[in-house]
Protein backbone atom coordinates (compact mmCIF):
# COMPACT_ATOMS: atom_id res chain seq x y z
CA UNK A 1 0.00 0.00 0.00
CA UNK A 2 2.83 2.43 0.68
CA UNK A 3 4.32 2.33 -2.53
CA UNK A 4 0.85 2.79 -4.39
CA UNK A 5 0.22 5.59 -2.05
CA UNK A 6 3.76 7.12 -2.89
CA UNK A 7 2.92 6.36 -6.75
CA UNK A 8 0.01 8.09 -6.46
CA UNK A 9 1.39 11.25 -4.42
CA UNK A 10 4.18 11.10 -7.41
CA UNK A 11 1.64 11.37 -10.01
CA UNK A 12 0.13 14.36 -8.41
CA UNK A 13 3.01 16.29 -7.88
CA UNK A 14 3.40 15.78 -11.56
CA UNK A 15 0.10 17.16 -11.66
CA UNK A 16 -1.72 14.07 -12.56
CA UNK A 17 -5.28 13.16 -11.74
CA UNK A 18 -5.16 9.61 -9.75
CA UNK A 19 -8.57 7.45 -9.02
CA UNK A 20 -9.38 6.08 -4.65
CA UNK A 21 -11.63 4.39 -3.29
CA UNK A 22 -14.03 6.78 -1.26
CA UNK A 23 -16.59 5.80 1.19
CA UNK A 24 -19.71 5.27 -1.31
CA UNK A 25 -17.90 5.16 -5.00
CA UNK A 26 -14.46 5.66 -6.48
CA UNK A 27 -13.45 9.01 -6.44
CA UNK A 28 -10.88 10.86 -9.21
CA UNK A 29 -8.27 13.41 -6.85
CA UNK A 30 -5.71 16.02 -8.06
CA UNK A 31 -3.93 18.91 -6.54
CA UNK A 32 -6.48 21.91 -5.51
CA UNK A 33 -3.93 24.61 -6.24
CA UNK A 34 -2.72 23.14 -10.03
CA UNK A 35 -5.31 24.85 -12.14
CA UNK A 36 -4.39 22.90 -14.92
CA UNK A 37 -4.42 19.11 -13.20
CA UNK A 38 -8.24 20.71 -12.25
CA UNK A 39 -8.62 21.32 -16.02
CA UNK A 40 -7.38 17.79 -16.88
CA UNK A 41 -10.27 16.08 -14.33
CA UNK A 42 -13.34 18.11 -15.40
CA UNK A 43 -11.99 17.33 -18.56
CA UNK A 44 -12.18 13.75 -18.14
CA UNK A 45 -15.50 13.53 -16.53
CA UNK A 46 -17.01 16.30 -19.31
CA UNK A 47 -17.92 18.47 -16.15
CA UNK A 48 -17.96 22.22 -16.43
CA UNK A 49 -15.74 24.13 -13.92
CA UNK A 50 -18.94 26.46 -12.76
CA UNK A 51 -20.49 23.00 -10.66
CA UNK A 52 -17.64 23.24 -8.47
CA UNK A 53 -15.66 20.42 -6.88
CA UNK A 54 -15.00 19.07 -3.20
CA UNK A 55 -12.03 19.17 -1.16
CA UNK A 56 -11.37 16.38 0.91
CA UNK A 57 -8.78 15.75 3.52
CA UNK A 58 -7.69 13.22 5.77
CA UNK A 59 -7.83 15.80 9.15
CA UNK A 60 -9.68 18.69 10.04
CA UNK A 61 -6.41 20.59 10.86
CA UNK A 62 -5.91 20.15 6.92
CA UNK A 63 -8.16 22.60 5.85
CA UNK A 64 -7.31 25.23 9.28
CA UNK A 65 -6.67 28.05 6.95
CA UNK A 66 -10.18 28.06 5.44
CA UNK A 67 -11.97 27.10 8.50
CA UNK A 68 -10.38 30.10 10.32
CA UNK A 69 -13.01 32.57 11.84
CA UNK A 70 -16.00 30.48 11.37
CA UNK A 71 -17.05 30.57 14.85
CA UNK A 72 -17.58 28.07 17.92
CA UNK A 73 -20.50 26.48 17.14
CA UNK A 74 -20.19 25.82 13.42
CA UNK A 75 -16.47 24.40 14.40
CA UNK A 76 -18.42 22.29 16.81
CA UNK A 77 -20.41 21.00 13.98
CA UNK A 78 -17.65 20.60 12.23
CA UNK A 79 -15.84 18.44 14.37
CA UNK A 80 -19.00 16.36 15.58
CA UNK A 81 -19.25 15.16 11.88
CA UNK A 82 -15.76 14.59 10.83
CA UNK A 83 -14.27 12.14 10.12
CA UNK A 84 -17.16 11.13 8.48
CA UNK A 85 -19.68 10.94 5.47
CA UNK A 86 -20.61 14.84 5.47
CA UNK A 87 -19.59 17.44 3.13
CA UNK A 88 -20.13 20.69 4.28
CA UNK A 89 -20.76 24.58 2.04
CA UNK A 90 -18.28 26.86 4.13
CA UNK A 91 -17.91 30.57 3.01
CA UNK A 92 -14.49 30.45 1.22
CA UNK A 93 -13.62 34.26 1.51
CA UNK A 94 -11.60 34.32 -1.57
CA UNK A 95 -9.18 31.73 -0.16
CA UNK A 96 -10.48 29.16 -2.27
CA UNK A 97 -9.02 29.08 -6.20
CA UNK A 98 -12.45 29.39 -8.95
CA UNK A 99 -11.54 26.78 -10.59
CA UNK A 100 -12.34 24.89 -7.15
CA UNK A 101 -15.67 26.64 -5.87
CA UNK A 102 -16.95 27.82 -9.91
CA UNK A 103 -19.66 30.06 -9.54
CA UNK A 104 -20.56 29.63 -5.81
CA UNK A 105 -19.57 31.78 -2.57
CA UNK A 106 -19.16 28.50 -0.47
CA UNK A 107 -16.76 25.52 -1.36
CA UNK A 108 -17.42 21.93 -0.41
CA UNK A 109 -15.36 20.89 2.45
CA UNK A 110 -15.18 16.82 3.79
CA UNK A 111 -12.80 14.86 5.96
CA UNK A 112 -13.05 11.18 4.91
CA UNK A 113 -13.38 8.60 7.34
CA UNK A 114 -12.46 6.00 4.53
CA UNK A 115 -9.09 4.56 5.32
CA UNK A 116 -6.87 4.64 1.90
CA UNK A 117 -8.39 7.80 0.66
CA UNK A 118 -7.85 9.59 4.30
CA UNK A 119 -3.98 7.89 3.87
CA UNK A 120 -3.97 9.31 0.49
CA UNK A 121 -4.51 12.94 1.85
CA UNK A 122 -2.03 12.66 4.56
CA UNK A 123 0.67 10.99 2.43
CA UNK A 124 0.00 14.03 0.27
CA UNK A 125 -0.11 16.65 2.72
CA UNK A 126 -3.81 18.47 2.27
CA UNK A 127 -6.90 18.55 1.24
CA UNK A 128 -7.59 16.87 -2.50
CA UNK A 129 -10.17 17.57 -5.21
CA UNK A 130 -12.80 14.52 -4.95
CA UNK A 131 -14.77 14.00 -7.59
CA UNK A 132 -17.21 11.14 -8.51
CA UNK A 133 -14.97 8.70 -10.80
CA UNK A 134 -17.31 8.82 -13.31
CA UNK A 135 -17.93 10.53 -17.40
CA UNK A 136 -21.04 12.71 -16.75
CA UNK A 137 -24.22 11.22 -17.16
CA UNK A 138 -22.64 7.64 -16.22
CA UNK A 139 -23.18 6.03 -13.68
CA UNK A 140 -20.47 6.38 -10.46
CA UNK A 141 -17.25 3.58 -10.60
CA UNK A 142 -18.33 0.95 -7.33
CA UNK A 143 -15.56 -1.14 -8.20
CA UNK A 144 -12.22 -0.68 -9.76
CA UNK A 145 -12.91 -2.40 -12.89
CA UNK A 146 -15.64 0.41 -13.36
CA UNK A 147 -12.83 2.98 -13.02
CA UNK A 148 -10.72 1.09 -16.01
CA UNK A 149 -13.44 0.93 -18.33
CA UNK A 150 -14.07 4.35 -17.65
CA UNK A 151 -10.43 5.97 -17.31
CA UNK A 152 -8.25 3.24 -18.59
CA UNK A 153 -4.64 5.04 -19.55
CA UNK A 154 -6.01 8.09 -18.52
CA UNK A 155 -5.22 8.14 -14.67
CA UNK A 156 -1.84 8.72 -13.38
CA UNK A 157 -2.24 6.48 -10.55
CA UNK A 158 -4.93 4.03 -9.05
CA UNK A 159 -4.96 3.21 -5.06
CA UNK A 160 -6.50 -0.11 -4.96
CA UNK A 161 -8.86 -0.86 -2.73
CA UNK A 162 -12.67 -1.52 -1.88
CA UNK A 163 -15.45 1.06 -1.49
CA UNK A 164 -16.41 1.36 2.78
CA UNK A 165 -19.91 0.05 0.84
CA UNK A 166 -22.39 3.14 1.69
CA UNK A 167 -25.38 3.41 -0.45
CA UNK A 168 -24.60 6.88 -1.29
CA UNK A 169 -22.48 9.56 -1.72
CA UNK A 170 -21.75 12.03 1.44
CA UNK A 171 -25.06 14.34 2.60
CA UNK A 172 -24.43 17.95 1.50
CA UNK A 173 -25.28 20.72 4.01
CA UNK A 174 -25.05 24.32 4.08
CA UNK A 175 -23.27 25.26 7.16
CA UNK A 176 -24.92 28.54 7.33
CA UNK A 177 -28.30 27.86 7.21
CA UNK A 178 -28.54 23.99 7.82
CA UNK A 179 -30.24 23.36 4.47
CA UNK A 180 -29.29 19.94 3.40
CA UNK A 181 -28.16 20.04 -0.45
CA UNK A 182 -28.03 16.76 -0.92
CA UNK A 183 -29.42 13.82 1.52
Amino acid sequence: MKETLETAVDGLHQGGVVACPTEAVWGLSCDPEDRTAVETLLELKGRPVEKGLILVAGAIAQFEVLLKGIGEHKQTLLSESWPGPKTWLVDHRGRVPNWIVGDHDKVALRVTDHPIMSALCMAWGGPLVSSSANPAGLEPAKTLDQVESYFAGKLSAVVPGETSGRASPSQIIDLDTGTIIRA
